[in-house]
């Protein structure tokens, strides 16, 4: 069940409570993190943060047979790359101990709780 989404601007609201650091600084630190894991992603880089998980760079074969959803057309794609994230051992253990739907929804409830006054 999705809870809605997390953006950016949540984040930075967030670490603003948290920290008392101005909103331009903050805003600074979270856009300069994110250009670093894109800088190094497009480098071919493996970016690992420990305790929470793993980005990198895979390929995907390219193929022929793909089809143009609306007119049906065959189509060749080629390999290209994919940025891919796999979750660290701490947080698939998190997202594990939910204990299913009734820990998803309880989170759910708790985010909505936490982020209304906003």
């Amino acid at each position: 069940m999705a809870v809605g989404k997390y953006t950016k601007a949540v984040i930075v609201d967030s670490l603003i409570k948290k920290t008392e650091i101005s909103r331009k600084d903050v805003q600074a630190v979270v856009d300069l993190f994110i250009d670093e894991i894109k800088e190094a992603l497009i480098q071919n880089s493996v970016i690992e943060l420990r305790g929470f998980g793993t980005f990198e760079v895979r390929c995907r074969k390219g193929r022929t047979g793909a089809r143009n959803p609306r007119t049906g057309e065959e189509v060749t794609v080629t390999s290209h790359g994919i940025a891919v994230f796999r979750p660290g051992q701490e947080l698939k253990q998190a997202v594990w101990n939910m204990a299913g739907a009734a820990g998803i929804q309880a989170a759910a409830d708790n985010h909505k709780e936490n982020h209304e006054s906003d």
